[in-house]
């Protein structure tokens, strides 16, 4: 008894100092976090330069404190693209601001987001003040921001990377034919390829043709963009892709001109200084987007006040959870902007590739409240608004897109993977069953559906795209029938949608708001943007207390996305309106 007695109070000890230390370490971390974002951000001073780094992730917009995140960038909040834009229209006004600075150094931006910076930077330059571009190795998306720059500046021993645009698609067929798991796919849409990888060794003739469509709009809008920029002839752009400059020496990318100087980073920040007008022995002064709007935070509108509200809905589009466009809480949100007499008109900012169709039409259903309140509603779209983010997004008075935006994809899908080939067949596990009917264990993962079963998906899939479809073309003011000829799961981009009815402007997230604000007689800065951002580290951490995933805390970007791929397969919803996994590069 004794013994038994010691045991229990040396592993009541031992608990007791493992919890402390843990307590210390998580303390140490969270002060050290609420320190380094306490800081209090200086005035911005004379000669000051708009720093832009176009290094590692750029998110639209930020979100909720996340622990593990914290953990991982405790030391640097990720940029966003609304610091950014905000940051460039507000400083081209303000004397203290001589010029932008642009660093390309391998940033994670859209193709869409890259052409909303662009008409920024560009309407920067229209106030007739300078910018410089530099880059020790410049990919091709960072090069299309550059190309506005006045001056591009390469490391002599740099490259700049320029080479086209494609798309590379993983198809697991052949992995899962190995492992003995077969994908068991009901959808509708001819075009709807984001089953395909799983059921196909290679994509159809129909994924590959919207593919091409889409991929030599994007390059086209590159091509051109670039030659503008730098006064050049279209071919000469796609001439450099085909020549691939990333072998080409900086002297050949002067002479070619593509860019205009060669410089060491320490000979850059002497131009710099010259520029903006700074002694050689004192130091640039570079102010981020990030503190150049904590710095100008008055000149926008605040919730107590009369303010088009500007939603931001990003991500996967999911039942519940705490990442990505939740509908339980978007819902929640839009009502509350609805009945909120603040709250004159809505711009719903969607930058998603769908997901959930059952959230989806919840959220449909909400901004149709808002709706009712005789609230304008807009949409304004990003990067992507896709199948379910073109469901939420299709009730909308007017639907603003840019021409690189993929959008459309109307369509509908379930997967049920069948895992009784790798489980029983491989690994030798054998299930008995007592049921009170045939259907009692539907959607078991251990057996095939019986033919009943999957007829019974494809009339619920079939429902739902019926419903689709409808929702579609009662927002758009089209006939059910013209929607579908258009529909069919076919990706389009903003350029190709306004044609067919889909969009209705090409524009940005500015613009839209701008319109917005026109029309209710409020000035451009009078928004608010939306949900509101928490970021109390406290509550992060016991919403994280139990699931902190090692993969969560993987620095490594491919890692991240594997990691992140398997989690949204794992948690998605039977039947989902979503786009393919699309990577531009």
């Amino acid at each position: 008894m004794f013994k038994r007695f010691f045991v229990s109070l040396l592993g009541t000890v031992a608990g007791i100092w493992i919890s402390i230390i843990s307590v210390v370490i998580i303390g140490s971390v969270c002060v050290g976090v609420m320190l380094s974002g306490d800081k209090k951000t200086a005035a911005v001073e004379k000669n000051s330069i708009l720093y832009i780094d176009l290094t590692g992730d750029i998110i639209e917009r930020e979100g909720n404190a996340n622990f593990v995140t914290m953990l991982s960038r405790a030391e640097q909040k990720p940029q966003t693209l609304e610091n950014i834009i905000k940051s460039i229209q507000l400083s081209s006004n303000d004397k203290k601001i001589e010029g932008i600075y642009i660093k390309c150094g391998g940033s994670s931006l859209g193709v869409a987001s890259r052409e909303e910076m662009m008409q920024a930077l560009r309407g920067f330059k229209e106030s007739g003040k300078w910018i410089y571009a530099y880059g020790d190795a410049i990919s091709q998306g960072d090069y299309l921001l550059a190309s506005v720059a006045d001056e591009i500046y390469l490391n002599p021993v740099g490259n700049v990377n320029i080479r086209g645009i494609g798309s590379v698609t993983p198809f697991f067929t052949g992995l899962l034919d190995k492992l003995g798991v077969k994908v068991q796919v009901v959808k509708v849409g001819t075009y709807k390829s984001a089953v395909e990888p799983f059921i196909l060794k290679e994509m159809s003739d129909a994924a590959r043709l919207q593919n091409k469509v889409y991929i030599d709009s994007i390059w086209s809008y590159y091509a051109t963009t670039i030659a503008d920029n730098r006064s050049v002839a279209s071919d000469r752009v796609s001439a450099w892709a085909d020549s691939l400059t990333y072998a080409w020496t900086a002297e050949e990318c002067i002479a070619a001109g593509v860019i205009t100087n060669s410089a060491y980073g320490r000979e850059f920040d002497k131009i710099l200084k010259t520029k903006s007008g700074i002694k050689e022995d004192e130091d640039i002064r570079l102010v981020s987007p990030a503190d150049y709007i904590a710095y100008n935070n008055s000149d926008f509108g605040k919730a107590s006040d009369k303010h088009i509200a500007v939603y931001y809905a990003v991500g996967d589009i999911v039942d519940s959870g705490n990442e990505g466009i939740v509908g339980q809480t978007v819902v929640k949100d839009i009502v509350e902007l609805a009945d909120d007499d603040n709250v004159k008109g809505l711009v719903l900012r969607v930058n998603s590739p769908g997901g959930s169709a059952f959230a989806s039409e919840q959220i449909w259903e909400a901004l149709e409240y808002f709706k009712s309140k005789d609230k304008p509603f807009y949409v304004s779209m990003g990067d992507y608004a896709a199948s379910g983010g073109y469901y939420i997004s299709c009730g909308a008075d007017s639907i603003y897109a840019d021409k690189t935006t993929l959008t459309g994809s109307i369509g509908v899908f379930g997967m049920i993977p069948d895992l009784s080939g790798l489980v029983t067949g491989k690994l030798g596990v054998n299930f008995s069953e007592v049921t009170s009917g045939p259907n009692a264990t539907f959607m078991s993962l251990v057996e095939p559906m019986t033919p009943y079963q999957l007829q019974s998906m494809q009339k619920s899939v079939n429902e739902i795209y019926e419903l689709f479809t409808g929702r579609v073309a009662e927002g758009r003011g089209m006939a059910v029938e013209d929607v579908k000829t258009i529909a069919e799961g076919r990706v389009w981009v903003g350029s190709s949608a306004i044609s067919l009815g889909l969009v209705d402007k090409i524009g940005s997230l500015t613009d839209c708001i701008n319109d917005m604000a026109g029309n209710l007689s409020l000035r451009p800065n009078q928004y608010v943007s939306y949900p509101s951002v928490d970021n109390d580290i406290f509550k992060a951490l016991m919403n994280e207390t139990g699931r902190l995933d090692v993969a969560g805390m993987a620095f490594d970007t491919e890692t991240l996305k594997a990691f992140h791929a398997v989690k949204r397969l794992r948690e998605a919803a039977s039947v989902q309106a979503r786009m393919p996994e699309v990577e531009i590069r």
